[in-house]
């Protein structure tokens, strides 16, 4: 159940389940599962099935499984499912490192360690928080629609950028970026809101991106290829900075 406390020692309950479907997909799914009832009795079943697949492919995508997220000040944990495709020196976004006029904190500019984690269409795209604390910024930019796995979709496609201070002066700016057939990312959070690591924050419809920007001297714990799951995979830990090394097989 949500909120259950679980640890590596053997302590708590688990078992496997149907995920829950996130209500974001209601609309869609009403709408393909009213066309499919439709072309059955008026059309045929040759449209009513490919309707009724594609019913089931909407609801397969808003998926919201539970997550099981380590606990820990210094963890960051993953914000997306998918595939990490790049790890960069870069400095961050300008609508996270520049004042902003409301006396929030910002990242500075400085470069730091990117990493970008690509969501294809089978991926869960609920995305969550990488660390606890409050929401300083939110803030969105309207742009195009590029491949999510190119590097300039950072700066071009439609996106979102999440600020989040976890009140002992460490800050995490994460941004979510539309793709080729994403098409809206909707928010669950605001400025000022209250979060805890792993706490879902927002949604991108039917695949897309979600970039992390860690803290100045933090190196990741994941390597480039690597699949990672969101709430729970350790992306860095803070202060962490040795290099990781991996092998393709």
């Amino acid at each position: 159940m949500p909120g259950e406390l679980l640890d590596n020692q053997g302590r708590g309950a688990a078992s496997w389940h149907w995920p829950a479907v996130h209500p974001e997909a209601r609309k869609f799914a009403a709408v393909a599962a009213v066309a499919a009832l439709a072309a059955l009795f008026l059309v045929g079943q040759w449209l009513a099935w490919p309707l009724g697949i594609l019913t089931y492919c909407i609801c397969a995508f808003f998926r919201d499984p539970l997550r099981v997220t380590p606990k820990g000040d210094r963890l960051i944990v993953a914000p997306a499912d998918g595939l990490v495709t790049l790890i960069q020196k870069v400095p961050p976004p300008r609508e996270l490192a520049m004042d902003d006029g409301t006396g929030s904190p910002s990242l500075g500019t400085a470069p730091v360690t990117r990493i970008s984690i690509f969501m294809s269409v089978f991926d869960v795209h609920i995305n969550r928080s990488p660390i606890g604390g409050t929401v300083r910024r939110v803030v969105y930019i309207p742009g195009k629609f590029l491949n999510a796995d190119l590097d300039k979709a950072s700066e071009e496609n439609e996106r979102q950028h999440i600020l989040v201070d976890q009140g002992n002066g460490t800050l995490i700016g994460f941004t979510q970026i539309a793709g080729l057939v994403a098409r809206r990312i909707v928010p669950f959070v605001k400025p000022g809101d209250i979060i805890a690591a792993g706490q879902r924050v927002g949604l991108i419809r039917f695949g897309s991106r979600v970039d992390v920007y860690l803290p100045e001297g933090t190196e990741p714990l994941v390597l480039l290829g690597q699949r990672i799951v969101a709430g729970e995979t350790v992306l860095a830990q803070i202060g962490h900075g040795s290099l990781i090394e991996g092998v393709s097989q």
